[in-house]
């Protein structure tokens, strides 16, 4: 596979479970190193000092802050950075302040996919991976978090996004690439994909099912 991630873009990795998905990201950000190829962030290695602080990171599911409160949290990420977020600011555009002061292993998933992608904000990244940012959300909350991501496009940061939903990657995806077992399959504008068919038809069109216990 191999694809870019322009500044001022979302960058749609569309895929089943298995795909690679995730893999790719881990291997853009330093936390897998790739048995082939070459990944290059920013001219730098994934992982690079001279990088890190222009690249965000929303994981799908972190353990490590399983005892600290998101508040606490965010104020210790935002200190990591020069020029940061203003925390509260962002805590109350993404409705945390409601659960600030609670253990976050205690959050409910949606609550702790809202401070995972706060996090992966607070540092005003040139370039943010965005895996399922909105998975476990309900619809009111996921249509602010896709403000959100359309409000960080516009600013010019390059946004890389996965996600199992169709119409979130139609809504907000200015290119699109579809992963199976590894390789892309197709690429192309939302507009070019879906010519003939709907996203989700593309998708089934490109992929194969998943294999059991997969």
């Amino acid at each position: 596979m191999s694809l870019g991630a322009a500044a001022g873009q979302v960058t749609a990795l569309l895929g089943p479970n298995g795909a690679g998905k995730t893999t790719f990201i881990r291997c853009c950000t330093g936390l897998v190193r790739p048995d082939h190829g070459d990944v290059r962030i920013f001219g730098h290695t994934p992982g690079a000092r001279e990088g890190l602080s222009l690249v965000g990171l929303m994981p799908q599911q972190t353990g490590a802050w399983s005892q600290i409160v998101p508040r606490q949290l965010l104020r210790y990420l935002s200190k990591l950075y020069e020029f940061p977020q203003p925390t509260d600011e962002l805590m109350t555009l993404l409705g945390i302040d409601a659960f600030a002061t609670t253990p976050y292993r205690r959050l409910s998933g949606g609550q702790q996919q809202l401070v995972n992608l706060a996090g992966a904000l607070i540092g005003r990244p040139e370039l943010v991976f965005l895996d399922e940012p909105t998975a476990g959300l309900d619809v009111r909350v996921k249509r602010s978090v896709w403000e959100l991501v359309r409000r960080v496009r516009d600013s010019g940061v390059a946004v890389l996004l996965t996600t199992h939903d169709m119409r979130e990657a139609a809504e907000l995806a200015d290119e699109v690439h579809i992963i199976d077992r590894g390789r892309i399959t197709v690429s192309g504008t939302v507009e070019d994909l879906t010519r003939d068919d709907d996203l989700e038809t593309v998708f089934l069109s490109h992929t194969s099912p998943a294999e059991a216990g997969r």
